[in-house]
């Protein structure tokens, strides 16, 4: 949709100089006058945290210092909850470090081996409430899921993906409760937080410290990313899991096996830091219009219907398939959804996923 990327990333990426060899762009870049000297003053920031100056070195396992530093204080002044540095682990986008954390729950459980590793159970969200989560299907899931598996883990994606909905604080907190009472691990995909344009983002470690004990003291993985998460950099790979009072014994294995894994991209990390700025304010305003364009053109075309959208990344509309169109479905014994995408594909050349048909 010709969304303009990041200057921020891009002059801070390019400001970096050679360093006696060790990095890319030649030293002039740092004195020079075209470079605003607040760009030029987080370069050599990012440069004096990394190995040796350069960007082209490893770093440290978990991410630079100076990175997860200023996620940690990001954390802490959207919670008002502390949150530490060794808390925060960096990966190559959130994909990276939400693996890492489910190879902690795959081993045998009460006699019941993993398959595949580990086994999904499915939960639906009621699109009639705003695509809200209930406990009725949480719990389910859970029964349906218990038959065959220990269910250990909940994940949760809030914003939604591909919803777009965002979740209100009553209903994050009937959540935790339900986690809590399953003794379920909690998993919060929360990477596109900073898209929501029309409500307010309650983060689960939040609630969990609001509601006190014994919520307070439960576990949590919290994932963000700078991929999709603020302004759609998806080629500039890099993310975070905020791992909170996770079981010593755990925590170190965990540790130990990013170790082997080395390190995610530097400049990756170093893109990561440039989003907290103030270009920020006018990425949102314009991710906002888009937004609305987008919920009133769903809504304008006949047969579609769409809710109102949260979050500024997805939409998720309904497609009414007419009666008619479904009798040519079978006349050429196709599904009426795949139908409906062909025609998409043949008339307009664009392709389209399957839909679910009402």
């Amino acid at each position: 949709m010709g969304q303009v990327g990041g200057k921020v990333f891009r002059t801070v990426e390019w400001a970096p100089g050679r360093a006696n060899g060790r990095v890319y762009y030649p030293q002039t870049l740092l004195s020079s006058t075209d470079i605003p000297e607040d760009v030029k003053e987080r370069a050599r920031a990012l440069l004096d945290d990394c190995t040796k100056s350069s960007v082209g070195a490893y770093s440290p396992s978990n991410g630079l210092f100076i990175v997860r530093h200023a996620v940690a204080e990001y954390i802490s002044a959207r919670d008002g909850v502390a949150s530490s540095p060794e808390d925060i682990y960096m990966g190559s986008g959130a994909s990276d470090v939400i693996k890492a954390v489910l190879t902690m729950f795959i081993e045998e459980v009460d006699g019941k081996p993993p398959e595949l590793g580990i086994a999904q159970a499915d939960y639906y969200l009621e699109e009639n409430s705003n695509w809200a989560l209930t406990t009725a299907e949480l719990e389910r899931s859970w029964h349906q899921a218990s038959e065959r598996h220990n269910v250990r883990a909940l994940v949760v994606i809030n914003p939604g993906n591909p919803t777009g909905q965002v979740l209100t604080r009553q209903n994050i907190e009937d959540i935790i409760k339900f986690a809590k009472h399953r003794n379920l691990f909690i998993l919060a995909d929360e990477v596109y937080q900073e898209n929501i344009v029309s409500k307010p983002f309650y983060s689960f470690k939040k609630v969990m410290a609001e509601m006190g004990h014994p919520y307070s003291k439960m576990e949590l993985a919290s994932f963000v990313t700078l991929s999709k998460g603020w302004s759609a950099e998806c080629g500039l790979r890099s993310g975070y899991v905020e791992l909170v009072r996770l079981n010593p014994d755990v925590e170190q294995a965990f540790r130990t096996t990013r170790a082997v894994m080395q390190c995610p991209t530097v400049l990756g990390q170093c893109a990561l830091h440039c989003v907290f700025s103030q270009e920020l304010n006018h990425i949102h305003c314009v991710l906002t219009e888009r937004t609305k364009t987008a919920f009133e053109t769903f809504n304008s075309i006949p047969g579609y219907f769409c809710n109102e959208l949260d979050g500024s990344m997805f939409a998720y509309p309904r497609v009414e398939i007419p009666e008619r169109a479904q009798q040519a479905a079978k006349q050429h014994e196709m599904s009426p959804d795949e139908f409906y995408c062909w025609q998409l594909l043949e008339m307009t050349e664009m392709q389209h996923a399957k839909v679910a048909v009402l």
